[in-house]
């Protein structure tokens, strides 16, 4: 007997390049590569807070599936909406997927942080069980009365790739940086680390969609430019695959001062390549790079990112040392094909379980 078919419910298009899209568009992609039936259902309207159109066009999708279809909602798609899932948890076997909570989200009031845990909550009660992308993050569902049995992890996978070579001849080291412009990345941060460490030789490329906070994008512009940086700091916005796959390459040190990450996607492909990564200790980055392949520093303290970043500029032997640790993590690494193996295996056991707020749900 054939497994059922999946419906995986996103908001907006399946095809950004942002962490969390990617790693649902490749969980698609893996999928039906093995032969599993993958339905995509993209909303339209304005996520995760959750709009009129948002609202209909949620309760239009789930409403024209078959009674206990398996259906996987992003956490952007449903965290704001649990009334909707509620009202399709007695028909439905809907799973979860959490790539970090939305109360989490940089930059939010304490009244919208509040909003959105309790509708996070809410929504997640609804679901028969949820799927994680790191450890970190099954741990801080306990915060969402999620009880650990019905908490499955799939970390996202990771393309094999060269190792990097750094930059050119005659060039200075390259810093990269992979992130979506918006607050919770740290960029204003990583500006006054860049700014504390000018007396060195350096050149930063910013790759990453502007696009998503616009006034954030400007801010950051005008930092830049305040900090005297244009020469050396490069927005490169949105690449394509080979064009990241060719600043990762000509790249001699990874560095990302995000605020939280529920895995962060982009320092394995660093690791992938054997670049030492700079970092913070926000939400999963520990979980993600060990101490072998980078140094961590708190969210929001340019003083000691920019420590962190003299010392592998100005230590050869420590950043060869962190060059071969992430060599060696990225031998562990898990790629897509195993990934998803474990996606698909939480899907299956999870949907299988009995909603907890859906009394009679049958299993």
């Amino acid at each position: 007997m054939s497994a059922p078919t999946v419906h995986l419910v996103v908001p907006g298009s399946l095809y950004q390049r942002t962490g969390g899209y990617l790693y649902d568009a490749r969980m698609v992609s893996e999928m039906r590569a093995s032969s599993r039936e993958v339905v995509v259902h993209e909303l339209d309207g304005a996520f995760p807070e959750g709009d009129d159109t948002a609202r209909s066009s949620l309760e239009r999708t789930l409403a024209a599936l078959e009674h206990g279809a398996t259906v996987v909602v992003d956490g952007l798609a449903g965290g704001g909406l649990p009334n909707v899932l509620r009202e399709e948890a007695h028909r439905l076997r809907i799973v979860g997927l959490v790539h970090h909570p939305l109360a989490d989200e940089t930059g939010l009031d304490p009244d919208a942080v509040a909003r959105f845990h309790a509708s996070e909550r809410a929504a997640l009660a609804a679901c028969r069980g949820v799927l994680v992308t790191s450890p970190f993050t099954a741990q801080r569902l306990s915060a969402f009365d999620v009880r650990p049995e019905r908490v499955r992890v799939a970390v996202p996978g990771t393309e094999p790739a060269e190792r990097a070579t750094g930059p050119g001849a005659g060039e200075p080291p390259q810093l990269l940086c992979v992130a979506s412009l918006t607050p919770r990345k740290g960029h204003d941060v990583l500006v006054d680390a860049l700014a504390a460490v000018s007396d060195l030789p350096w050149s930063c490329v910013l790759a990453g969609s502007g696009a998503y906070d616009p006034a954030h994008t400007a801010s950051i512009r005008a930092h830049v430019r305040l900090r005297n940086l244009e020469q050396r700091v490069r927005f490169m916005g949105e690449l394509d695959k080979e064009r990241l796959d060719a600043e990762y390459g000509r790249s001699t040190i990874f560095v990302l001062a995000s605020h939280y990450e529920g895995y962060g996607m982009a320092l394995t492909e660093a690791m992938a390549r054997g670049i030492p990564v700079v970092s913070t200790t926000g939400g999963a980055i520990p979980y993600t790079v060990p101490a072998e392949a980078g140094v961590l520093v708190p969210p929001g303290d340019a003083v000691r990112l920019a420590g962190a970043l003299r010392s592998l500029l100005t230590d050869s032997d420590l950043l060869a040392s962190l060059r071969a640790g992430a060599g060696r993590v990225a031998r562990d690494l898990p790629d897509w094909s195993r990934a998803s193996r474990a996606f698909e295996a939480g899907i299956d056991t999870l949907s299988g379980m009995r909603a907890p707020d859906a009394a009679g749900l049958a299993s």
